[in-house]
């Protein structure tokens, strides 16, 4: 299973940030539409992400608040990326390994969309139930060993 699969059950809406924005805005896209993350775009290109993670260090950093703090101070300038066709399985490595819970989908320089890891876990399970299914299906239908002979 691939990337393209999740992006294709997901939908392609992506909420997106200039680095130069007032994080306090940035907060209130991100809590208006319930998300955990923005993608920071400049001149069509990303340039980084903006998780909860970025936003509480910040906050604590800062004493309790917010304050004055643009985007670009407080966002992952080097986020995990991967493309349409990286394998589900490579994903979850990669997500695993960095801690990241979101990740944007490139291809080549475009952003396609923005994968969560509760994305790829729903993913992972609902193809696990299927197998599931079949080979229930399968051991159900098994010949009786009489008839097997036949």
């Amino acid at each position: 299973m691939k990337v393209t699969d999740i992006l294709r059950v997901k939908g392609n809406t992506l909420y997106t940030v200039h680095p130069d924005q007032p994080l306090a805005e940035a907060l209130k896209t991100m809590a208006g539409h319930d998300i955990g993350s923005l993608v920071v775009m400049e001149h069509g290109d990303l340039i980084g992400m903006l998780t909860f993670r970025e936003v509480i260090a910040a906050i604590v950093a800062q004493g309790g608040t917010v304050g004055e703090r643009r985007v670009r101070s407080v966002m992952d300038d080097a986020p995990l990326t991967c493309t349409p066709e990286t394998d589900i399985d490579e994903v979850r490595r990669m997500m695993l390994a960095r801690h990241a819970r979101y990740m944007p989908v490139l291809e080549r320089r475009t952003l396609m969309g923005v994968i969560s890891f509760y994305d790829v876990a729903r993913t992972v399970v609902d193809q696990q139930d299927f197998e599931n299914r079949m080979l229930k299906a399968y051991i159900r239908d098994w010949p009786e060993e009489g008839a097997a002979r036949g």
